[in-house]
């Protein structure tokens, strides 16, 4: 059995989160996402819309998510070593940066893979959320 990692904010879930949801659970048998916790996404300087406990079950209800799991810390070689995984999947705007060269190596030693899908340009959470609050600020002023 192939299995497969990844993890993330997942807030504001929409098709960026979707497509790479997909295309890593085309790539492996069981595909295991960390859902990152309220305190982690703080530590990292933002803030999520969404509350952990409503994205975790909003990842767990997506057809190609076997197993969601929260993800506390940013250790990606323990999280492969702790789950089995043989690929770890990310979107391909981190392809090339010195921080995931270094994970990619980490990650050999264990035995595990990374996996870099086009992220889907145009959507991101950041920018929904910049958009509802532009366009609450221009209801507010009518």
């Amino acid at each position: 059995m192939i299995i497969g990692y990844t993890s993330g904010v997942y807030d504001l879930f929409h098709v960026g989160h979707v497509n790479l949801l997909r295309n890593a659970k085309a790539m492996c048998d069981k595909l295991i996402v960390g859902v990152t916790v309220d305190e982690l996404v703080l530590y990292k300087g933002k803030r999520s819309v969404i509350p952990y406990y409503e994205r975790i079950e909003v990842v767990r209800a997506c057809q190609y998510v076997d197993v969601a799991i929260p993800q506390n810390n940013m250790d990606k070689v323990s999280a492969a070593k702790k789950n089995h995984a043989e690929y770890l999947f990310v979107g391909d705007d981190w392809y090339d940066t010195p921080k995931w060269q270094e994970y990619e190596e980490q990650l050999l030693s264990v035995k595990c893979q990374v996996i870099y899908f086009p992220y889907s340009q145009g959507t991101s959470s950041t920018l929904i959320n910049e958009t509802l609050i532009n366009l609450r600020s221009k209801q507010n002023e009518t």
